[in-house]
């Protein structure tokens, strides 16, 4: 492995960096100190070595046999927040919540972030969105270092951002986001925000070990096959006509207060998880047809059977 100023550590497990708190070890964590220490890295690290951008790990299940690559986790050289105007550049390891609230305090509108759990660099690589606004509604711009350790400014256009996918150059590390937020007033943000986290808990296991909604939303259905007839659904919906609100396995469950909310109840592995997800997957298709698209990202290994 390449010297670097960070922390570089050997089979680091996973499990306790993801929000299911499940999964293996990965080959390597690599924690860089800045965005120097990233780049020199990669661009000594050898090309057919794969590297893994990691967030805070929620959204993410990591299989039980752990992640043949080296994660990279971006921390504190990668979390600041800085308003110029109407403009928000933050690091891409700062927590969506922390830059809502900083907008907000200067009078700009990034409310949708408050709710979504997760930084700012997962935001960006999965357009996330709420209350119907989305990441590239206000993306302009991002900084990356590409897996040969060159840093590139992208813009928005280039990401190709669409509904829970965006399209970044193989193996690079997204480091810098930067936003055009729209102004409003300061107060009437914060107390959105307070609405809105209200709304959340009241209808979302936000006390549960979960990774936020487990499927997309199927779009474009239609029940008859006519052109006038399709609509779009939500996916907790398909998945209570399939009778699987509180299906367990394992420790793992759907969420009887949000069905597509997959929890660890507390000893789940990832298996558990994601063997229960896909039983969903099945029970909806032979319900409704309908094939659910997983919006939890599933990375690794299995374990070996003992």
């Amino acid at each position: 492995m390449p010297q670097v100023r960070g922390r570089l550590t050997p089979q680091r497990s996973l499990n306790e960096l993801t929000w299911l708190r499940v999964g293996g070890p990965a080959d390597w964590l690599f924690q860089p100190a800045d965005v120097d220490d990233l780049a020199q890295f990669l661009a000594a690290l050898p090309p057919d070595v794969p590297v893994f951008p990691m967030g805070v790990g929620s959204n993410l299940i990591v299989r039980d046999g752990g992640l043949r690559a080296v994660v990279i986790r971006l921390g504190r050289g990668f979390n600041s927040i800085e308003i110029e105007g109407t403009r928000v550049v933050a690091g891409a390891a700062a927590l969506d919540a922390h830059v809502a609230r900083r907008a907000a305090d200067a009078g700009l509108d990034l409310t949708f972030l408050r709710t979504i759990p997760g930084s700012i660099g997962g935001a960006v690589r999965m357009n996330a969105g709420c209350y119907g606004t989305y990441t590239a509604d206000v993306l302009t711009e991002v900084e990356i270092v590409t897996r040969a350790g060159l840093r590139e400014t992208l813009s928005a256009d280039a990401l190709q951002l669409a509904y829970r996918q965006s399209s970044l150059p193989e193996g690079a590390v997204l480091t810098k986001a930067v936003f055009d937020a729209p102004r409003g007033v300061s107060e009437e943000l914060h107390a959105r925000m307070l609405d809105q986290i209200a709304k959340r808990d009241a209808t979302q296991p936000t006390k549960d070990r979960s990774a936020g909604s487990t499927f997309r939303n199927p779009a474009g259905f239609s029940s008859t096959g006519r052109a006038d007839d399709v609509h779009d659904l939500k996916a907790w919906k398909v998945i209570d006509d399939a009778g699987m609100r509180g299906a367990r396995r394992g420790g793992a469950q759907m969420s009887e207060m949000h069905s597509n909310f997959l929890i660890n109840t507390g000893d789940a592995t990832a298996a558990d998880l994601e063997g229960l997800g896909e039983e969903v997957r099945k029970k909806v298709y032979d319900s409704s047809g309908i094939t659910l698209e997983w919006e939890i990202m599933r990375i690794g290994v299995a374990k070996d059977p003992e």
